[in-house]
């Protein structure tokens, strides 16, 4: 069977089928003398280790379920642009990336991780790697670049690599999922979330230059903000009397932000959480990140200290009760559904 997540993103695509949007690329320059041979074999280890790499989905008797293949050799493709001007070398590198990263996985056929590799001269290469969403999150991203080095240098030096035996694969974790979230175990996750979230506002209410459109178009944008180490040292040192970790005193900034723009008194904020609950699920690549629902009500007269308290009440709490996988959460309360923003939280 499929994990709770992985059937959303899996309905997602049934619906929207040809989209790019949960596919998670990844860009590396490499410099220094290439082996294509010995990257090639990495890669090829990689996908044997982790069965999530080489799964499809298939739909039997109206539902889906996960198709491991065995193992075969990866292919990386690799492109040549060492006969290009240094300029346009740059510029069509660039263009290839994007255009890898945005090009739609066939989830039922496969494959649903892809390697392309761009040699710009024989000291620099561009590895591009994409997978699909459903196989892969940010956590696992980074287990792909450490084994991936270490495979790597296995090949080159023909030795065995140093890595321990996986315990468990993704295929195990959904069906232990299934087996234990449901009756008792459900009812107590959820009835926790009903009461945090009920009356809740069903959208934030900022005053934006345009309307939102009638349907999503997932077309965002980022803006990085840098903090002077000064701020960020009186942070932690507040953070350190208070007894609370950055990331609640900042929730607690950002939401007291958000009620100053919108004029609310009570706000819901998505915060994504690993959700790797279990120590035999910490190597694997795989979709386990979760999506808990912050919600904070800001009453006349309230100190900021107050307000912290009670960031640091819910986020606790949402910690406790972060199994209950986010669209199971939205079946249950059955909020109004809209194409025009997520349920819950924007």
């Amino acid at each position: 069977p499929l994990s709770f997540a992985q059937q959303r993103l899996w309905l997602i695509d049934q619906l929207e089928p040809g989209s790019s949007t949960y596919n998670i690329p990844l860009a590396l320059l490499l410099q220094g003398p290439l082996e294509v041979d010995a990257l090639q074999g990495a890669f090829t280890s990689l996908v044997e280790r982790h069965e999530s790499l080489r799964t499809t989905f298939v739909t039997r008797d109206g539902e889906p379920r996960q198709h491991i293949h065995a193992p075969k050799p990866m292919l990386v493709t690799v492109r040549e642009l060492e006969s290009l001007s240094e300029d346009t070398k740059l510029v069509e590198a660039r263009r290839l990336v994007s255009e890898e990263a945005s090009r739609p996985f066939d989830l039922e056929h496969g494959p649903i991780f892809r390697v392309l590799l761009l040699r710009l001269d024989a000291q620099r290469h561009v590895l591009v790697g994409t997978v699909h969403h459903i196989a892969s999150d940010g956590w696992s991203t980074g287990i792909l670049l450490r084994e991936l080095a270490e495979l790597y240098s296995a090949h080159a030096t023909r030795q065995p690599p140093r890595l321990e035996a996986l315990p468990v694969q993704y295929a195990d974790f959904a069906a232990w999922q299934r087996s234990w979230l449901r009756d008792d175990a459900l009812e107590q996750q959820l009835s926790y979330w009903r009461q945090q979230l009920s009356g809740a506002p069903p959208f934030l209410e900022l005053s934006t230059d345009r309307p939102r459109p009638p349907v999503q178009s997932n077309r965002g944008a980022s803006f990085p903000v840098r903090l002077p180490p000064s701020v960020n040292e009186r942070l932690l040192a507040f953070c350190q009397r208070e007894g609370v970790t950055p990331f609640m005193a900042l929730l607690a900034v950002w939401q007291l932000l958000l009620s100053r723009y919108s004029g609310q008194d009570d706000l819901s904020v998505g915060s994504p959480i690993a959700g790797r609950t279990r120590a035999e699920t910490e190597g694997l690549i795989g979709f386990f990140v979760n999506t808990l629902v912050l919600r904070t009500q800001l009453q006349p007269g309230l100190r900021f200290r107050e307000l912290l308290a009670q960031v640091k009440r819910t986020t606790l709490g949402a910690y406790e009760h972060q199994d209950v996988p986010f669209e199971k959460l939205v079946e249950e309360l059955n909020p109004h559904r809209t194409l025009s923003h997520s349920p819950l939280f924007q």
